[in-house]
């Protein structure tokens, strides 16, 4: 892109902040998309919807587990969306509500980290990167009050803490570090009552991923909206894990025997595995 001069527009030369965000208001604000025109129409059940998201942390870092299910109005749009992204090599977004505008949203965010990371040389601090996305967030405040909400989920693993670290926000922009486990989407209250009664803080990588999938399942099991494993279309949830060597998507071979064994273990028990007792009062 060049001006009718054959010279680079100003912004391309201006110094200021390594935000792209910012960098892409001041070059071509209509490719936002909270500049897209307002309407007064309600179109919000003709746009895709995505739940159920969780994560959980542990002294290894943090897991995140979508369901692959988008929903409009009371018909299932697609069976195998995918709500949990990698963010950049430690962190990782998942997202609920309209899919359109949150998969966006992810794609300017990856890019917003991308950016600064080669213009300043280094990669932002966990906490830096959480408040990006709040900043990226309240710029779609318009598109919510509309009914056109996004409501992601951050978690990753903070290399200047040791630890995972997860974060949730409202559709303002209000962002909150959650302790041990979070869950956002329609399934959410359901998915956090499983986890609930099965966390420890001591848990593995692999005992976090099993959690997550249980909690999925009986997310599913109450929420129309969730979807659960579906063994005939080899579709199951994705699950992202991020701990000190970096953030990476467990693949269809790694996911097979753990969803595998927790769909044999609800044959037996629908309602799920029972909280171990022994030794409680």
């Amino acid at each position: 892109m060049t001006s009718s001069g054959g010279m680079l527009p100003p912004a391309f030369l201006r110094n200021g902040s390594p935000s792209f965000a910012d960098f892409l208001a001041d070059l071509a604000p209509d490719l936002l998309t909270a500049r897209l025109l307002q309407s007064t129409i309600d179109t919000t059940h003709l746009a895709p919807h995505g739940t159920t998201i969780v994560s959980l942390r542990g002294t290894f870092g943090a897991v995140m587990a979508g369901d692959r299910r988008a929903t409009m109005g009371n018909v299932i749009s697609q069976r195998d969306i995918e709500k949990v992204f990698l963010a950049d090599e430690h962190s990782m977004i998942g997202i609920a509500g309209t899919a359109g505008l949150a998969i966006e949203l992810v794609r300017l965010f990856q890019v917003e980290l991308e950016h600064y990371e080669k213009i300043e040389g280094l990669q932002l601090s966990l906490d830096g990167k959480a408040n990006r996305l709040s900043a990226l967030l309240r710029g779609n405040l318009g598109m919510a009050m509309q009914g056109l909400a996004v409501v992601p989920m951050f978690a990753g693993y903070d290399l200047d803490r040791n630890r995972g670290r997860i974060f949730s926000y409202d559709v303002t922009g209000g962002r909150y570090e959650e302790h041990d486990y979070h869950a956002v989407g329609s399934g959410s209250f359901f998915a956090k009552s499983s986890i609930k009664k099965m966390y420890r803080e001591d848990i593995s990588a692999e005992q976090a991923t099993a959690i997550a999938l249980e909690a999925l399942y009986d997310a599913a099991d109450d929420d129309s909206a969730t979807g659960g494993p579906d063994l005939a279309r080899g579709i199951y949830p994705v699950v992202a894990i991020s701990d000190s060597s970096g953030v990476r998507l467990l693949n269809d071979d790694a996911l097979t025997p753990m969803v595998q064994t927790i769909v044999a273990g609800r044959q037996r028990r629908p309602d799920g595995p029972l909280v171990d007792l022994e030794g409680q009062s």
